[in-house]
């Protein structure tokens, strides 16, 4: 496996020329203090050099290994510990949170960019914080200020962990069906007893506590989702001192034997009558999660943007270095026995496929960042609203789409290796293994493709997609210097438009097409996306110098809209083939 190294000129790239982030952060008072472009490079390229250096070189030893359980007890692989010490005490697990409490306070799009270099590193290892900072962000949004003093600290710190425990073994999505009880104390705690299942990071042993978030119901719930409530659950109970007291009574009772991510600790968790305290308002515990959903949801799509990038690293490094046969316009190489295989169109096809979707899948989980630091940090209520729409509108196609792309991506790179790439030493295989997850967790892609067309799309009459369309078009019309690429864009936006007005057409009459077109909308929608960010790095790429980062660029946008962007063709033809042929077999006749 070739040496992981963090894309950071590609990251300065796509914030400073590409968003002019810089000037975005300078427009919002909240962050104006906070960073610039010369902090920012800064904290990526110390975040580049502790990814490439301490965790990187952990991710195939402790996939081997994987995590132990014995008697409740979890321990992480070899070297875990150390590297998520060093990890913590650099300030990352913080680096989004908020300053009251020792965190960095950068914005998301600065996040967004460690996150991705930490998974590239090791998704395995990326969990960990990864989970921490969702739990912070809900604490940090809806907790008492009591609740936040005595936690957020700690965890911003990395000296205690955070985990999110909402499903249960019959639960799965629908979590209105949990069957989790919490009864309220007298002095204003609550005994919380049930078992969630598929809790990342729920034991470990990187951190002295765990603080878990439970989604449970109180005794007068009302039924379905109306009737969950959030609470904050210790590992060990804490003092008013802020010292550790006793052990509270949640345990793990086993951790997932799985096919990746072998060194994250996948737990079954047990609680019972533990103490536990309430964050937010009763019966509005989801409202509380979703809080932290679209970070989280944008995040797991970046864990498939960085397994992509790992891929392609080792595919273009073997693809230069591996020789097997002649060019097919003669030999290359004339002093070696064969030509490296980068000469072959096959490989070429795959290298760029991955070039093109790694680096448009950058740009667009960028832009879906800097919506969200609009969302949160802007001072005029119109431009928050925007903002927020965007990023509902937005937030499953980063996570369902960039994770899709990442399965592609990382079966494309071990495609590369042929049989080597089969075979555990070279690493391959593991990306493949571990990208598979992220397709499934925090909301399967088939739910996030349901959440776009159903709730984002047909639920708002269109609104929300009418105003990324309508953002899409001016650009193009604006850029008259950029035919070559507002072209094909503006024809893919055209078949988007029309695509989504004949689903809100049809789902007027028939609600089964909402589900049927869904999937297919979905990719269709990524493709265009990724058209209008290829445009924008386009534009940047032709305003700069003539330098092979440059000519790169170029190359890989005119690569993408010959060769990528016209599968939405396909796409839209079969969302309007309609729901009919899914139907036409009674349950029985499958």
């Amino acid at each position: 496996m070739a040496e992981y190294k963090a894309p950071l000129r590609d990251m300065r790239f796509v914030l400073e020329e590409v968003f002019d982030a810089p000037a975005l952060w300078a427009s919002l008072p909240a962050l104006a203090e906070v960073v610039d472009a010369e902090t920012a490079m800064a904290v990526l390229e110390e975040a580049g050099k502790l990814t490439s250096t301490a965790i990187a070189p952990l991710s195939r030893a402790a996939d081997e290994e994987g995590c132990h359980y014995a008697d409740t007890v979890v321990t992480t692989p070899k070297g875990f510990v150390e590297a998520y010490k060093t990890y913590a005490e650099g300030g990352w697990v913080g680096v989004g949170g908020d300053p009251l409490f020792g965190g960095m306070g950068m914005p998301k799009a600065i996040s967004a960019q460690v996150e991705e270099m930490v998974n590239s590193s090791s998704l395995a290892f990326g969990l960990y914080p990864m989970l921490t900072s969702g739990a912070c962000l809900s604490i940090s949004a809806h907790a008492s200020e009591a609740l936040k003093q005595q936690y957020l600290p700690n965890m911003y710190a990395g000296v205690w962990a955070g985990s999110m425990c909402l499903t249960e073994p019959h639960a799965g999505t629908d979590l209105g069906i949990i069957r989790t009880r919490a009864l309220p104390q007298a002095d204003g705690s609550y005994r919380v007893s049930g078992t969630k299942i598929f809790i990342t990071g729920g034991e470990h042993d990187l951190t002295e506590n765990i603080i878990h978030l439970v989604l449970a119901k109180l005794p007068d719930a009302p039924p379905g989702p109306k009737g969950i409530s959030l609470f904050l659950v210790p590992k060990f109970l804490v003092n008013q001192d802020g010292s550790l007291g006793e052990r509270n009574t949640v345990t793990c009772g086993s951790i997932e034997h799985k096919m990746g991510i072998q060194a994250s600790a996948t737990c079954v968790m047990n609680f019972d009558d533990a103490i536990g305290y309430l964050v937010g308002e009763e019966n509005k515990g989801l409202a509380a999660m979703f809080t932290m959903m679209n970070y989280e949801r944008l995040g797991v799509g970046i864990q498939g943007l960085a397994s992509g990038e790992r891929s392609y690293q080792n595919a273009v490094e073997y693809a230069r270095e591996r020789l097997q046969s002649r060019a097919p316009i003669g030999a290359q190489a004339k002093d070696k026995v064969a030509d490296p295989i980068i000469v072959h169109p096959d490989v070429r096809r795959m290298l760029l496929t991955m070039k093109a979707m790694n680096e448009g899948g950058r740009a667009f989980s960028t832009y879906v960042a800097l919506q969200l630091d609009v969302a949160k940090y802007a001072e005029d209520a119109a431009q928050r609203t925007q903002a927020e729409n965007l990023v509902a509108l937005l937030t499953p196609v980063a996570k369902a789409f960039l994770t899709d792309a990442g399965l592609e991506t990382t079966v494309h790179g071990q495609q590369v290796f042929g049989g080597h790439g089969y075979i555990r030493e070279w690493g391959q295989e593991q990306l493949v293994r571990d990208v598979r997850i992220t397709q499934i967790y925090e909301g399967t892609n088939g739910i996030q493709a349901l959440d776009l067309m159903g709730r984002k799309v047909v639920g708002s009459g269109g609104k929300f997609y009418q105003s990324f369309s309508d953002e899409i078009r001016a650009f193009a019309n604006s850029a008259s210097d950029l035919s070559e690429f507002t072209g094909p864009l503006t024809a893919a936006l055209d078949t988007l438009d029309a695509l989504t007005a004949w689903v809100l057409d049809r789902a007027a009459a028939n609600p089964q097409e909402i589900g049927a077109a869904s999937v297919e909308y979905l990719q269709a929608f990524g493709y265009t996306a990724y058209a209008y960010m290829w445009a924008r790095m386009a534009k940047a790429a032709q305003a700069g110098e003539g330098e092979d980062f440059y000519a790169s660029k170029l190359g890989t946008a005119r690569f993408y809209f010959a060769r990528l962007l016209p599968r939405i063709h396909s796409l839209a033809a079969s969302v309007k083939a309609g729901s009919e042929s899914l139907y036409l077999l009674d349950a029985e006749q499958f």
